[in-house]
């Protein structure tokens, strides 16, 4: 699956706030020991930390008997990608701002299986994601099976529907066993780490000037990841 990232230019970071221009030099950031990143969401205030330890150990475990062959691992999830870019920030000239257009248009949707040695099963389509949709890539999945797999998921309202838990004795009859992630534990999930650097890094500003270049491009980044695009997960 699919890695393009911007040059860091420049001595200068600029920032646009309203009225005023704030310039911080690479010197001053270096001597504070700050160092200028994208701010993130975070849930931790809304989960259960006792949940996530266990959940976090729970993944440990999957990954120790994937590491040593005894299973096959997987984390699920989906994302979607429009003309409205991830652009939380960029380096740019002294003066100047980088300027992305905005556009209404179609949103591209992916569902993932990302496996830690870094293979990925995408299925990408146009329209919503609903059970029906999930199923059918875990239906998928299922058809390449070679050993007793996980498969690691939220708990979104496409993976609890009643339609898609009715599949779980089938799916486990072919070896496919699901592991739900605690609520508001996303961090516990491998590939959302792979739809950031997607957004972040690798999607440069130049593909968000039609749908299809920003199609072409995601499935491009899609292909390759393992090949030109790479994650070392820890």
């Amino acid at each position: 699956m699919p890695v393009h990232r911007n040059g860091l230019p420049e001595r200068f970071l600029n920032r646009r706030e309203s009225k005023s221009v704030w310039t911080l030099s690479d010197g001053w950031g270096k001597k504070t020991r700050l160092r200028w990143k994208r701010i993130r969401r975070s849930l931790k205030d809304k989960r259960d930390p006792h949940a996530f330890e266990q959940g976090k150990q729970v993944i440990e475990v999957l990954r120790t008997q994937c590491a040593q062959g005894d299973i096959d691992l997987y984390f699920f999830d989906a994302s979607g990608f429009s003309l409205t870019p991830c652009v939380p920030y960029a380096w740019q000239p002294l003066g100047e701002w980088i300027e992305v257009p905005m556009a209404k248009s179609r949103r591209v949707n992916v569902l993932g299986f990302l496996h830690p040695q870094g293979l990925l099963h995408p299925f990408v389509f146009e329209g919503s994601v609903d059970t029906e949709v999930v199923i059918a890539a875990f239906d998928a999945l299922c058809q390449t099976l070679t050993r007793p797999t996980w498969v690691v998921l939220d708990n979104a309202p496409q993976h609890t529907s009643q339609a898609f838990k009715a599949r779980l004795p089938e799916w486990e009859k072919a070896g496919l066993f699901l592991y739900y992630l605690p609520p508001y534990c996303p961090e516990l999930n491998l590939i959302e780490i792979l739809w950031r650097f997607i957004k972040y890094r690798w999607l440069p500003f130049s593909v968000y000037q039609s749908y299809a270049t920003l199609k072409e491009a995601l499935e491009n980044r899609l292909a390759n990841f393992g090949k030109e695009y790479h994650i070392t997960f820890a």
